[in-house]
């Protein structure tokens, strides 16, 4: 089985061309929707020890836990250490998941993907990208989203141009849906060229 590793910076439409390779049957693995649950779940005590004042109604409070990290950027590693083992453990789950169902590929899409070293656990890497003026466009029409936020997001992560210069294939979103589904369609098909199976 192939694993993807799935990428892009915020406002590159990731979300969007995770939803394309699953039309096409693939498994996806969304580690912010992995996060989300977490959140609500098992990662709350371990979170909550570390940062009581983000426990609200017995879930971690996203708000709070931003404000919280804004004023200390330092807790992010705190917060990376309880994380990502919890993320790393549904992954595997996940993975074999798709294995024992016979998928030939599968999905990780991780937003923070050369920053955390997540490229050594996956075999090809798809960086999905845009024009920087349409990413900020995109962003700032998102709810509660400030150019002082989308400046914060923007510095935690890996610029795009390296994040392209560092992806096996990059999909553009700036052309529309249709133009991005033929993109994934074609990686799909050449990735399925190349496997040992040959589909």
């Amino acid at each position: 089985m192939i694993i993807v590793g799935l990428t892009g910076s915020i406002g590159m439409g990731k979300s969007t061309t995770a939803a394309l390779f699953a039309e096409q049957g693939i498994p996806v693995s969304d580690s912010d929707r992995v996060v989300h649950d977490l959140y609500r779940g098992e990662a709350v005590p371990l979170i909550a020890a570390a940062f009581p004042d983000v426990i609200e109604g017995g879930v971690i409070d996203r708000n709070k836990l931003s404000e919280n990290l804004a004023k200390n950027p330092a807790n992010f590693k705190t917060l990376e250490g309880i994380v990502h083992p919890l993320v790393r453990s549904r992954e595997r789950a996940f993975l074999d998941g798709a294995r024992d169902s016979g998928a030939d590929i599968a999905v990780l899409d991780i937003p923070l993907l050369f920053e955390t070293g997540a490229q050594d656990r996956v075999d090809v890497v798809v960086v999905v990208s845009c024009d920087p003026e349409l990413q900020k466009e995109r962003v700032l029409k998102r709810p509660g989203m400030t150019e002082e936020k989308f400046d914060l997001i923007l510095s935690r992560q890996v610029p795009d141009k390296e994040k392209r210069a560092r992806a096996d294939f990059v999909v553009d979103t700036g052309h529309g849906i249709e133009s991005a589904r033929s993109q994934v369609d074609e990686i799909i098909s050449i990735l399925r060229r190349q496997s040992p199976t040959g589909g």
